[in-house]
């Protein structure tokens, strides 16, 4: 497997690692994106200790409406962290 290959296999590991405590297992509720957010972008994602802030996260990613995160919606936040992560780098 390729380190890229590694990467992508540990995303999808944590996702599922959080999505599977409540509900359905291959999505995450507002309280499992929580605990992956201040888990795991705790250093990424400014303010993940206010509810405010992960109500807001979450409303943006849900992009159904069905009140749970799935792995595609969860691609956005991804994408969206990984856009301001390389923008940073280039700061630097």
């Amino acid at each position: 497997m390729t380190k890229l290959e590694d990467h992508l296999e540990g995303i999808i590991n944590i996702f599922h690692q959080y999505s599977v405590r409540t509900g359905h297992y291959d999505t995450l509720s507002k309280c499992e994106l929580k605990k992956l957010i201040t888990t795991e972008l705790v250093n990424t994602i400014k303010n993940t200790k206010d509810q405010a802030t992960v109500d807001r996260i979450f409303r943006d990613l849900d992009e159904d409406g069905d009140h749970q995160v799935d792995f595609k919606e969860f691609l956005s936040l991804l994408a969206s962290v990984l856009v301001t992560a390389h923008e940073n780098i280039h700061k630097e």
